[in-house]
């Protein structure tokens, strides 16, 4: 653009950072790609200080023309452009309209400011192709700059084209996108499984396949057959239809002889060839075979070429799926018509600028390609590429009517002869094909071809049906509609259940607790966790994997039919969920930890990061909230279908209240009830209250003293029970799930070590400490009662991940001085950041800050290794003792300790509570004091 009346800064618009959200995230319910802008010093610049701006970008693009933005009416973008926006929403729009140019019909969008930053902006808009989005907003934010100050090195028409190439060839064929915006518009999930055609339609054991209109019904031997043109037209002569005379031969004097025993005409076509590649017609003498024979040959892979009688007639394809026509096509070879004015090469140019026209399959029409075989049919009709056909002259430039060498399609469908219907749908059958595409030959596909002499002369596996779905002449076919009946015929479930599970703490546990109460009922659950990808019980990933590419590999696996998902906050921030939506979704809490981290500061930003799996819930699904976090309640605004609360506030409480009004609207609950006897979970929905069970006859509550798995399977029974389950199976399945190492690894793993009780769990953050501190009071209580001494000493190892902020390691320390006798203070192996004592050293401050308050602790102490700290604790310890580590690699800890022997005292740091050190080994460097 250089009509801009007043002179500006150099342009230095530019991408920060971009993010692809593959699932309901942060931003809105589904997939968008987040692009962090820098307007730089284009900030002090909105549309309305830069003369022609916005007539300049409506010129390069006149789409943007029909964008209402927020006006919600059409040419409301450009009425703010006029009146002055940020060339951050600028840029969303044009990648919005650049991926309409490559058919992606994207129109969501948002503009937002970066909290604390100047001229950065959120650019958040919809996508359909990741590579397609991607590039889209790179090319807006180049095109801004240019218009606001023109670059003589950039070219828009020419990026513009670049993009639209690729946005072509990533995009699915005609074919595989039929069939997926079937599946789409019966809400059936599909995921792209290659770069190329290979589809995943359904989810988990519903899960079917299709590589463009090949399925997972598709029989391989049947595509054998159809592969071999002699075999398939010798299996369809048996079956008495009717077909042209063939043989299958390997020369040209082989070719020329079994011609002339044939009759010429002839046809000569490569014996496992497709798309019309090689196949010579209407060869009327031995010169003719010899001369043609070369190009058959080169198509054939195996270095067969079939010899068949050649059959007058047009060309008709028929589409059968699952047994029974679908669509009929004439197809046309590629051809020009004449006007008396342009030559040969002007017209097939002319043709070949149809925008429905492109290269190979990427659009529904196949551009035309003159080449030496075309050439030739010219010249046998008196013709070259620069002479002038008179007008109305039809000029033939193939032979094949195939759609891929240039050719059109007229639909048939509801004009054929039912004989011929009956032959088509047999010829399907008799190869064994549930999609097949039967080549007929004949006169008049309105007539019986066994009367006028017609034949069938292929079948196809995999047949394209663009020619169907968008034919030159006549109306469309929905050839789609069949495919899908058949894959998912009426009442069949394409979707397995999803339970989402998230929260600060606990989320692990309940997942595991709900994964084991639907494994009892015999259901194949595929779960994730930050301890692995776990399928029907069995580890497949031992890694991190509560982020959405675990979630998609479980949904990808053939065996699954329930999953089960631990949603962590920074797989949504990273990617979003992964997936469309929960039936299922769980919020455990929110509590301050990992704040700082990818812009969430607070825990009220944390709560909506949260509060993404809520809104993931369908109308018919649930949300089981805990009623007792006001963070967590708050979330029931963002549920779009039923609420399930769990609580274990007291009866008569503002919080219970609630909770029971809420059922007697006829709602679900669950709740705890204190009794003599003991803590009773209860069940409530309507009027109806259904005692589950006793809190202290739950293995993991050890006796009801780990309030934290208290609370943990009320929720998870509040899971099963919206997803389905009965009471007694949720019963079951709470009264067999134990933390024991194997069940629930780093989660209250309880081991005797030498008459120490020994707790390995994966608390990591001050919420977590404080629960865990209640839980080590109670458990020290039962085992000094149990004692001799009538005393048990309480030694912690504890520490935190080096991203978490100062504040939060301090509070860690305080909480655990709090409970503990001894504090073994040790770090990670990774540090994320942190120098080595860093985080000890913090942790250390808090723990000496309540000692000096008169906290339980009498002596801190830091070893910084994991497995020392291990050591040490055992070795500082005496029979009774109650030993808590709160690991990072648990493995590693449980092999330890199973394997416990007399282990070398490590270095160590020793404080006591006046303040005085001591040092065990004289070379320990003490760090963190």
């Amino acid at each position: 653009m250089n009509d801009l009346a007043t002179p500006v800064p150099k342009p230095d618009l530019r991408i920060v950072s971009s993010r692809v959200y593959r699932g309901p995230n942060v931003w809105h319910y589904e997939q968008a790609i987040h692009l962090v802008v820098d307007l730089g010093v284009l900030e002090e610049l909105p549309t309305n200080l830069l003369p022609g701006f916005a007539d300049a970008l409506v010129e390069r693009l006149p789409g943007l023309a029909g964008h209402s933005c927020s006006r919600g009416r059409r040419g409301g973008f450009v009425e703010r452009l006029h009146e002055g926006t940020w060339l951050g929403h600028v840029a969303e729009h044009i990648a919005l309209q650049l991926q309409q140019a490559v058919g992606h019909d994207m129109r969501r969008g948002k503009t937002r400011q970066v909290t604390g930053e100047h001229s950065q902006y959120n650019v958040i808009y919809a996508y359909y192709d990741e590579s397609v989005g991607l590039a889209a907003g790179e090319l807006a934010v180049a095109l801004v700059n240019d218009l606001v100050a023109p670059d003589p090195g950039f070219d828009f028409a020419a990026e513009l084209e670049r993009f639209i190439v690729r946005g072509e060839r990533t995009a699915f064929g005609p074919s595989t996108q039929a069939i997926v915006d079937e599946a789409v518009s019966r809400d059936i999930p599909w995921l792209r499984l290659n770069t190329s055609s290979l589809v995943q339609l359904g989810q988990g054991v519903h899960q079917q396949r299709i590589r463009a209109t090949m399925t997972s019904k598709t029989s391989s031997v049947a595509v054998d057959i159809a592969s071999n043109k002699e075999l398939t037209l010798t299996l369809l002569a048996a079956a008495g239809l009717p077909v042209p005379r063939s043989k299958a031969i390997r020369t040209v004097d082989e070719a020329v002889r079994l011609a002339s025993r044939t009759g010429f005409p002839v046809v000569l076509k490569p014996l496992d060839g497709n798309h019309g590649r090689g196949v010579m017609l209407d060869l009327g003498d031995e010169d003719a075979v010899r001369a043609a024979f070369p190009t058959a040959y080169e198509e054939s892979r195996g270095g067969w070429v079939i010899v068949e009688s050649f059959i007058t007639g047009r060309d008709y394809r028929c589409l059968v799926i699952g047994g029974k026509i679908a669509a009929i096509a004439e197809r046309v070879p590629a051809h020009v018509v004449g006007d008396g004015i342009a030559t040969v090469a002007e017209l097939v140019e002319r043709t070949n600028a149809d925008p429905r026209r492109g290269v190979g399959h990427e659009k529904v029409l196949t551009r035309i390609k003159v080449d030496a075989a075309a050439v030739a049919l010219l010249t046998e009709q008196g013709l070259g590429l620069d002479d002038v056909p008179a007008a109305d002259q039809t000029v033939q430039l193939t032979l094949t009517g195939n759609m891929s060498t240039g050719g059109i399609s007229i639909d048939r469908t509801f004009e054929a002869h039912p004989e011929n219907v009956e032959i088509a749908e047999e010829a399907a059958r008799v190869v064994g094909l549930d999609i097949a595409g039967i080549d007929f030959i004949a006169p008049d596909i309105t007539q019986p071809v066994r009367e006028t002499g017609g034949a069938i002369c292929e079948v196809n596996a995999a047949p394209g049906f663009r020619m169907h779905t968008h034919p030159t002449e006549g109306d469309p076919q929905y050839v789609a509609k069949p495919v899908i009946d058949m894959l998912f015929p009426p009442g069949t479930p394409s979707r397995i259940p999803i339970v989402a599970v998230t929260g600060t703490n606990g989320k692990t546990t309940t997942s595991r607790m709900i994964a084991h109460i639907f494994k009892g009922i015999g259901r194949k659950v595929g779960m994730t966790s930050t301890d692995g990808v776990v399928v029907d019980e069995r580890l497949l990933i031992r890694s991190d994997a509560s982020g959405p590419r675990s979630a998609k590999m479980v949904l990808q696996n053939p065996r699954v039919d329930f999953a089960v998902f631990e949603v962590a906050r920074g797989g949504i921030l990273r990617e979003g969920l992964g997936y469309e939506r929960n039936d299922v979704g769980v919020v455990l809490n929110v509590q301050p930890d990992h704040l700082g981290l990818r812009g969430i500061d607070t825990i009220e930003q944390l709560a909506e990061v949260k509060a993404v799996v809520v809104e993931a819930v369908p109308r018919n699904g649930f949300a089981v909230l805990n009623a007792d976090d006001p963070l967590v309640r708050r979330m029931q605004r963002r549920c779009s279908g039923r609420v399930v609360w769990f609580t274990m506030a007291e009866p008569g409480s503002e919080v219970r209240d609630s909770v029971e009004d809420h059922c007697r609207r006829g709602g679900r609950a669950v709740v705890l009830e204190h009794s003599d006897l003991g803590d009773m979970i209860i069940v409530l929905e309507g009027k109806r209250s259904m005692q589950l069970a006793w809190t202290h006859l739950l293995p993991a509550t050890f006796g009801g003293r780990a309030t934290m798995n208290v609370q943990n399977a009320m929720a998870a029974a509040a899971a099963a029970f919206a997803a389905g389950a009965s009471l007694h199976d949720i019963r079951q399945g709470l009264r067999t799930f134990s933390t024991t190492y194997y069940l629930s690894p780093g989660r209250l793993n309880e081991v005797t070590v030498e008459g120490r009780t020994v707790i390995v769990d994966y608390c990591h953050n001050a919420p977590g400490m404080r629960m865990l501190g209640d839980f080590v009071d109670k458990t020290a209580d039962q085992l000094a009662a149990a004692s001799s001494l009538g005393r048990v000493s309480r030694i912690g190892v504890v520490s935190t991940a080096g991203d978490r902020r100062d504040d939060d390691m301090r509070e860690l320390g305080h909480i655990a001085a709090q409970h503990f006798d001894v504090v073994v203070v040790r770090e990670d192996a990774q540090l994320r950041g942190r120098v080595r004592g860093e985080v000890a050293g913090l942790i250390a401050e808090g723990a000496r800050t309540a000692m000096a308050e008169g906290a339980r602790c009498r002596q801190l102490e830091t070893v910084l290794d994991e497995i020392d700290a291990t050591r040490h604790a055992i070795a500082r310890s005496n029979s009774g003792d109650l030993i808590v580590i709160c690991v990072d690699q648990h493995a590693v800890v449980m092999s330890e300790l199973e394997s416990y022997g007399h282990q070398a005292q490590p270095g160590v740091s020793r404080e006591s509570q006046d303040g005085s050190h001591s040092v065990a080994d004289p070379d320990y460097v003490p760090t963190g004091h």
